[in-house]
């Protein structure tokens, strides 16, 4: 009598690399959130925090600046509306990313749970009309809550590449947040806190929007650390001193002349004292990042992604250091204060990529990056 025959099992396809029409809307994602920064930017340094004095209408009984609000209406406006462009770049890559991993049999549930959430909004708005009350606050909300859900269901579904499913809904899901956190920031007479909030957010968009342009160059393998331990710890301490400069460089700005409107609220602080407290970690941050350079050069023949980007790195903090101490010795000027701004997010950016090249595939796999690559162009052609 003869064995039964075994079968054996199809091995599941690994993941490679994206491509494509995704690849194209993660950098304008990417792109759109940086362009935000220096937007919002323009709106504070140029006094037009309050150029649509209400939310999340322009006036109350306009959606778009009138010709008696001037330019500040149209320089708060044209922020406003480029929200929607950002959002909409964010959804594109989110669908990207769930036919890319799950097929277009994923897709419908994420749009029922898009649906409901703008049904729900729409039907806040429709009360807020009937009632006379403002539901802006309350239809973001309900948005949000309905992305946030279908987020959660999503990445519990996706079968492969789940580190990037969940990267892209939290861009799509900041973008939700930060509509309605610029709401509030209107509706309190831009308080500097919430001012401030929302710089950060912004910034943590980026690094967000960073981490998955990385991340989809490379297929999703077990990794091991690339460097010696001396040296991720002194990437660890660069992230800090980075983290500390940015939030101390936005209390000097709360504490500063650029409040968005000139009857808006200052935090009290000493702006002065704490223009200073912000240059020590930034100069910490030098050193660390001077200091990982010559590591990471010294081992570029195996980590030749992580030495460039270091340098990268160290090129955006040294930039940044001649602007800071050209916009404190010149009275801050506007246009040197808003390339302050961007520059962080962009140097933010840099010190993510630097973090994410760290580690490596771990021995054994180095054959399958190839394999993935092959796989990414078969579904190219499929």
């Amino acid at each position: 009598m003869s064995a039964p025959a075994t079968v054996t099992p199809r091995p599941r396809r690994l993941p490679g690399r994206i491509g494509g029409p995704l690849r194209v809307f993660a950098w304008l994602s990417f792109l759109a959130e940086v362009l935000i920064i220096g937007t919002g930017g323009a709106v504070r340094l140029t006094g037009s925090g309050l150029g649509c004095p209400t939310w999340p209408r322009c006036t109350a009984d306009s959606i778009v600046p009138t010709p008696e609000m001037g330019i500040h209406g149209v320089i708060e406006f044209g922020n406003r509306t480029l929200t929607g462009l950002v959002g909409i770049l964010a959804l594109a890559v989110v669908i990207g990313i769930i036919v890319r991993t799950g097929g277009r049999r994923a897709l419908p549930p994420t749009l029922w749970f898009a649906l409901g959430g703008i049904l729900g909004a729409g039907a806040a708005v429709a009360l807020g009309i009937a009632l006379d009350i403002p539901a802006g606050p309350l239809a973001n909300g309900i948005l949000l809550v309905a992305v946030i859900a279908a987020a959660v269901r999503s990445v519990r579904t996706t079968p492969t590449r789940r580190d990037l499913v969940v990267l892209a809904w939290l861009v799509l899901i900041g973008v939700v947040a930060q509509a309605l956190v610029g709401g509030i920031t209107v509706l309190t007479g831009l308080n500097p806190f919430i001012v401030g909030f929302h710089y950060v957010v912004s910034v943590g968009l980026v690094c967000i929007t960073a981490a998955f342009l990385v991340r989809m160059n490379r297929p999703d393998l077990p990794r091991v650390s690339a460097v010696a331990p001396w040296l991720r710890w002194t990437a660890r301490g660069a992230v800090a001193a980075l983290v500390v400069t940015i939030v101390f460089g936005i209390l000097t700005t709360g504490a500063g002349p650029h409040s968005g409107d000139p009857n808006a609220g200052r935090s009290g602080f000493d702006a002065e004292l704490l223009e200073h407290i912000h240059a020590w970690p930034s100069y910490v941050l030098f050193a660390l990042t001077v200091a990982f350079v010559i590591g990471a050069w010294r081992q570029r023949d195996r980590t030749p992604l992580l030495a460039g980007w270091s340098i990268t790195l160290l090129a955006a903090e040294l930039v940044q250091i001649a602007v800071g101490l050209f916009q404190a010795r010149n009275g801050l000027p506007i246009l040197a204060v808003g390339i302050h701004m961007v520059l962080a997010a962009l140097t933010a950016a840099a010190m993510t990529a630097v973090v994410l090249h760290l580690s490596r595939p771990m021995s054994g796999h180095g054959d399958v990056d190839a394999r993935a690559a092959e796989n990414d162009r078969a579904d190219v052609h499929a």
